[in-house]
């Protein structure tokens, strides 16, 4: 039986739908606060905790190998579950994952307390793409532009507001990081409340899984522009401000102008869903962000000395790519159960991509000296992008390409399991 089916016996399908969008919310803004946090402490973390170079790399490294490796397995878990209490679960592993870190002077228990954290984030990934899908089907576009608003708020949040916090607490880094721990509590109060809505799933129909898709053309399509798309954002995020001070910007310029491009990201993501779904065809969208990309790289590249902050604008509009992929995990499949198929698949095959992209930078950059042949790379990364965003912002769905996914009358009974 449907969420909606069982509120509207009681009357109160418009609460549960408000009690929904808050719960997507809340969870969206606690996604990367155990990622995002740690960047700008990272210093006072590894001589406080007596963290080695490998240990540091290992810690960096961690939100791509949790996100391949834990996202791949959560349709699976949700299946056994039920969506609603996988969701809880996972904020509650991330609060306690957050919590024990922050409370610890040990190398190795921190690190094992991230990959928790990590692990917790992981699973809200993939689920909230499938929540959006199965409880607001006529409003993805909207739903997906308040999570994807959501998760660049709490993106932005935890590198911004982190270290103001440790210096508030006279540079204890320990309550810095133990803040991010509540907000992951209060994000676990609506869930609490929707345990009781879990909608009643058909054990009898054969579903999609992120392994049935490993043949189409168009999961893969999905999964290397999410790849791409999320490489050049690590790449960006981890050299940027390299780029910005070998092109004559002081750090204190080029902190404020990396700070400018991450907020970037939430009026971005405002706009680009909504403007995704108004066509059944997304490739002129796809297109039009990969020429800010081009646009913003060639200018970084050939003029970076004195409008580099122009360039900086350009690529960051073309960063909607991020939004557009969660987007067509939506457009481009009928039901829940194949969009949480395709966000496993894409997201843990597009993250193992782009977990390479930043240490591939840093030997291009060390083997040559210079940042010709970095652009060189980000621009055939931009057009692996292209490419493969043409074939997936096409109108087509999943369920149509491979006869083997659910597809006949499933659409019809998404609308009526919709709130």
């Amino acid at each position: 039986m449907s969420v909606l089916t069982q509120e509207t016996r009681g009357g109160r399908t418009g609460s549960l739908a408000w009690l929904l969008v808050l719960g997507i919310v809340l969870a969206a803004l606690n996604l990367r606060t155990a990622v995002t946090s740690v960047g700008p402490l990272l210093d006072q973390l590894s001589a406080g905790l007596g963290m080695s170079s490998v240990g540091t790399g290992i810690l960096t490294t961690l939100p791509v190998l949790a996100f391949a490796t834990v996202g791949a397995i959560t349709p699976s878990l949700a299946r056994r579950l039920g969506e609603h209490r996988l969701l809880l679960l996972a904020l509650v592993t991330l609060g306690a994952g957050l919590l024990i870190r922050a409370s610890v002077d040990s190398a190795p228990v921190f690190l094992l307390s991230s990959a928790v954290a990590l692990s917790g984030g992981a699973v809200g990934n993939v689920l909230i793409p499938s929540l959006i899908k199965r409880h607001f089907p006529a409003r993805a576009g909207v739903m997906t532009t308040v999570y994807t608003t959501a998760l660049a708020v709490g993106t932005m949040l935890a590198a911004s507001a982190t270290v103001p916090i440790e210096r508030a607490a006279d540079g204890n880094w320990h309550v810095a990081l133990g803040v991010w721990a509540a907000l992951a509590v209060v994000a676990a109060i609506p869930w609490l409340a929707l345990l009781r809505s879990e909608p009643e799933r058909d054990d009898s129909r054969v579903e999609a899984t992120p392994r049935t898709l490993v043949r189409s053309k168009l999961a893969w399509a999905v999964a290397v522009y999410f790849g791409t798309q999320s490489m050049i954002a690590y790449i960006m995020f981890g050299w940027l401000a390299k780029i910005l001070t070998d092109g004559g910007y002081s750090t204190s310029q080029a902190g404020v102008i990396l700070g400018v491009f991450t907020a970037l990201s939430i009026p971005v993501s405002l706009v680009l869903p909504s403007l995704a779904t108004r066509f059944r065809d997304q490739r002129p969208v796809v297109a039009g962000l990969v020429a800010f990309y081009v646009i913003g790289f060639l200018g970084l590249w050939f003029a970076p000395s004195s409008t580099a902050w122009v360039w900086v604008l350009f690529v960051g509009i073309g960063m909607g790519s991020f939004p557009l992929a969660l987007t067509m995990l939506a457009l481009r499949t009928r039901t829940a159960a194949t969009t949480a198929a395709l966000s496993a698949f894409g997201q843990s095959v597009g993250y193992l991509i782009a977990g390479a992209g930043p240490l591939l930078v840093g030997v291009l950059y060390e083997a040559t000296g210079g940042w010709h042949v970095p652009y060189v790379m980000m621009l055939v990364v931009v057009g692996i992008q292209l490419f493969t965003g043409w074939y997936a912002g096409g109108d087509r769905y999943l369920e149509d390409e491979d006869g083997g996914l659910p597809s006949q009358g499933d659409e019809e009974r998404a609308e009526k399991m919709a709130v």
